[in-house]
């Protein structure tokens, strides 16, 4: 019985793991790469503090260098309050997507809005964080680079097919093991249950015979 009630702690432990795990903390996840000509994209660009609990602040820069040419161009920056699109490329079709409501940015997302063939290329988003000690402050910086490339019609990649089965196995794999523990935990407890219910009715029988023996004893004597 107990072994039964510390397994479904452990599961129930277990599914609130993964649960904080999948959306709870920072995770420098990589950002998509193709983008349909006409839609909207976003840059995905993420950058986690390496110590959670140091006050920051950060401000981001993106540059961009297009197919064919050799430099970058500084196109964009966000402090945390304003946002300034420097390039003309990119006038009314850049919009910050990244941490809100926070100077301590670690998602410097933003989205292309009617992406065009002239989009492709090489992205660069350049973190500047202030890490806030007690006695000093440490500058530190950090970039990332996504290569774009602009299609005519949206195809998935192997990649994103494998992820998204893999989502589908595990989800399927823990309500399996859910079951199995269930099942487990439910013929275990009404195992105990039946034994109980013998030894409740071994125990009446013995005190019924045990008083039927006093009473004949009784009439004896009389």
């Amino acid at each position: 019985m107990e072994e039964c009630v510390r397994r479904l702690l452990l599961l129930c432990v277990f599914c609130a793991f993964s649960v904080s795990v999948c959306s709870g903390a920072c995770a420098e996840v990589d950002s998509d790469t193709e983008a349909v000509a006409g839609q909207p994209f976003k840059l995905g660009c993420i950058s986690c503090k390496m110590r959670g609990e140091v006050e920051a602040t950060a401000t981001v820069d993106w540059h961009f260098r297009a197919r064919g040419q050799d430099e970058f161009t500084h196109i964009y920056s966000y402090d945390g309050q304003e946002s300034n699109i420097i390039d003309e490329r990119f006038l009314d079709r850049m919009e910050w997507h990244g941490s809100r409501k926070t100077f301590d940015l670690q998602d410097a997302s933003v989205d292309i809005l009617n992406v065009t063939f002239n989009d492709s290329g090489v992205y660069r988003c350049i973190f500047n964080r202030i890490l806030s000690y007690q006695h000093y402050e440490f500058s530190t910086i950090a970039s990332k680079e996504v290569h774009l490339t602009v299609v005519g019609k949206a195809t998935r990649g192997t990649a994103s097919i494998v992820s998204e089965v893999m989502m589908y196995v595990s989800i399927i794999g823990l309500q399996l093991w859910l079951l199995v523990e269930m099942i487990y935990c439910y013929r275990k407890i009404a195992a105990a249950g039946e034994e109980a219910l013998r030894a409740s009715a071994a125990e009446y029988l013995a005190i019924a015979s045990e008083g039927k023996d006093n009473c004949g004893g009784v009439q004896v004597a009389e």
